[in-house]
């Protein structure tokens, strides 16, 4: 029993942003596989990897997930809210993962509490949410006389509305106008229509949070 056990070979899917071809998220791949090597995790002796990108269509990742489930995997390491949030809708049961991701995992709803997450998901989360205010007070500070500020962000982001209204709040304590430009890739025509717009600076609160 014990050796079939050993034999086994799991199952790891990866759902990303990207390409395998671009340099970063070529790069993540392959920290990412030598990471599992570190553990004893090997290729074609113990596990598996399945990596799905969304490549140029970000709005293939549910179909992406779902294609992961039908594989059978043992667990899906999800790369960025947007990709937790589609793993989340494809499955119950199957472990997920969660990598970079920029959204609260509670206010997201991807687990009931920090010390209690219940449900399928684990993983980490970044503090990207609690720092918008810091990130407009360093602004202020390195940008004289600032006044408007042109904000980035992807409307299918799970806390993009909270995000706003945080960073809105942030915005009046400080004596700064903020201006949402809601983009998903179209990353060139918002910095061009925020420059138009003359206004002084710009931040990307959560275009990218994928």
């Amino acid at each position: 029993m014990e050796a079939q056990q050993l034999a086994k070979v799991y199952k790891v899917g990866r759902l990303t942003g990207g390409s395998s071809t671009d340099p970063f998220y070529k790069e993540s791949f392959k920290a990412f596989r030598q990471g599992l090597r570190e553990l004893g995790w090997i290729e074609g002796q113990n596990v598996l990897l399945e990596p799905r990108w969304t490549g140029e269509k970000p709005g293939s990742m549910r179909e992406l997930a779902a294609e992961l489930v039908r594989l059978k995997v043992d667990v899906i390491v999800a790369n960025g809210a947007t990709m937790v949030q589609a793993a989340k809708a494809a499955t119950t049961t199957i472990p997920i993962v969660m990598a970079a991701t920029g959204a609260d995992p509670v206010a997201a709803g991807f687990v009931a509490s920090l010390a209690r997450p219940g449900g399928n998901i684990t993983g980490l989360s970044l503090l990207s949410a609690a720092l918008d205010g810091k990130r407009l007070e360093l602004l202020k500070e390195v940008v004289a006389g600032l006044g408007r500020v042109a904000v980035l962000q992807n409307p299918d982001f799970p806390e993009a509305t909270k995000r706003w209204r945080d960073a809105e709040t942030a915005g009046k304590s400080l004596g700064v106008r903020l201006q949402a430009w809601n983009v998903s890739r179209e990353i060139d025509e918002a910095f061009s229509a925020a420059d138009k717009d003359n206004t002084r600076s710009l931040s990307v609160f959560s275009a990218w949070q994928q």
